[in-house]
């Protein structure tokens, strides 16, 4: 049966939306360009964060963005080389960090992880991926009372949308659910609803191959432009031109060019992320660990341990910088004595990101045929399976559970 619906990008949003959009009668071919890096969707932290909703542009953030220029190792950092491109990008992640706009970006995000983490469900049961999930909470840790304190505001917000948590203020408490920490943290926060996958590229190959078991198909194509014309759009790729009657674009930290073509000129900015796999045995790992001053996080993949996180508002072009992974696994050790640091394998990757932290989710404003699902940051896979099921109702004309008008590309 002939395609209907090309969905460009066959990272974790993309393929979540060709699954859904298969389940619900589309003939879906899926494009993503040729390329042997490992995506972020298949080496990411591998956690499923509904109870991340607070946006990166916090209140009194842009205080601290002179220590980024001078700190190009620290959790939060732009290279000073990149700084001038991406001024026009910052000025609107200040204007988002305002109090009204933050609070407007925080319920927006508390809905879409609402609808995520039930699409998620759905999404387990239809592929039968029960085996790939791990559901053993998450530990936020803090360095002394202060600092706790500091979070607790952001706590109360999470409270007031409905997220579970437990305050812990003593090392035994912390103990209890992960041993072996550096006693320098004696406060945390236990978030018991928090999932992740056993494997993030695992997870995204299950999905994948159950889309194309049920007759979907996957092209390496390298799509570079589209053109809009009367009764369809063309798709032109670096090796031919594909046709068709709608399109989604969920290509991640590239998706911005495709926009651009249409006239779509969004603000899509790339978190450069870092991490280290470490193999079995290297650390006995009980939850999920977030270490939110330092912006980095221990996570269990395939019995090991990825230390990974931080953010690089770097773009696409400049090299890695891998003595930033380097410095994330150094502070692991500091804080988990007993973690054994030899024979990791380092990786980076591009995460798209917008400056109020929401994906864009909806049509096209120059033409309504063509359908966004891209810029969702850290949070590609936990919003993949809801993100998934928006854009489903949209094509098939139904009115989705939650206002789209916060995803809008017409918001900037």
């Amino acid at each position: 049966m002939p395609s209907d619906m090309i969905v460009i990008g066959a990272g974790i949003v993309g393929i979540s939306t060709a699954l859904a959009l298969q389940s619900r009668g589309r003939a879906v071919l899926v494009l993503d360009r040729p390329d042997p890096a490992l995506k972020a969707s298949a080496m990411n932290a591998g956690a499923f964060a509904f109870s991340d909703i607070v946006p990166l542009a916090t209140p009194g953030i842009m205080r601290k963005a002179p220590r980024w220029l001078l700190d190009p190792l620290g959790p939060l950092s732009v290279p000073p080389v990149y700084a001038l491109k991406i001024a026009p990008w910052m000025m609107r992640f200040w204007r988002a960090s305002w109090p009204d706009r933050y609070r407007a970006s925080m319920k927006a995000q508390a809905s879409l992880m609402r609808v995520s983490q039930a699409a998620l469900t759905r999404q387990v049961t239809d592929a039968s991926a029960q085996h790939l999930l791990q559901a053993e909470g998450q530990l936020q840790l803090y360095e002394g009372e202060r600092e706790f304190r500091a979070s607790l505001p952001g706590w109360e917000l999470r409270r007031e949308h409905g997220i579970r948590f437990e305050l812990l203020e003593t090392r035994e408490a912390i103990a209890a659910y992960q041993p072996g920490l550096d006693p320098r943290f004696t406060h945390a926060a236990y978030t018991p609803d928090w999932t992740n996958t056993c494997d993030p590229a695992r997870w995204l190959s299950h999905l994948r191959h159950v889309f194309e078991s049920r007759g979907g198909r996957c092209e390496a194509e390298d799509v570079l432009r589209l053109v809009r014309h009367e009764d369809h759009i063309e798709i032109m790729t670096t090796n031919k031109a594909v046709t068709t009657r709608q399109v989604v674009v969920a290509a991640g930290a590239w998706s911005h060019r495709l926009a651009a073509s249409l006239g779509d000129h969004i603000p899509l900015e790339t978190e450069r992320g870092y991490n280290t796999t470490l193999d079995k045995g290297a650390f006995d790992l009980k939850t999920h660990l977030t270490f939110p001053a330092h912006g980095f996080v221990v996570t269990k993949i395939n019995g090991g341990v990825r230390v990974g996180g931080a953010v690089e508002l770097g773009g696409l072009a400049l090299g890695p910088n891998y003595r930033r992974a380097d410095i994330l696994l150094e502070k692991a050790r500091r804080f988990l004595p007993d973690l054994k640091t030899e024979g990791g394998s380092q990786w980076m990757g591009f995460r798209p990101s917008l400056p109020d932290s929401l994906p864009v989710i909806g049509r096209s404003p120059g033409d309504g045929r063509v359908l966004y699902a891209f810029g969702h940051g850290h949070l590609g896979l936990t919003q993949s399976a809801g993100t998934a099921e928006l854009i489903a109702d949209l094509v098939g004309g139904n009115r989705p559970p939650i206002d789209l008008t916060a995803f809008s590309a017409s918001r900037f």
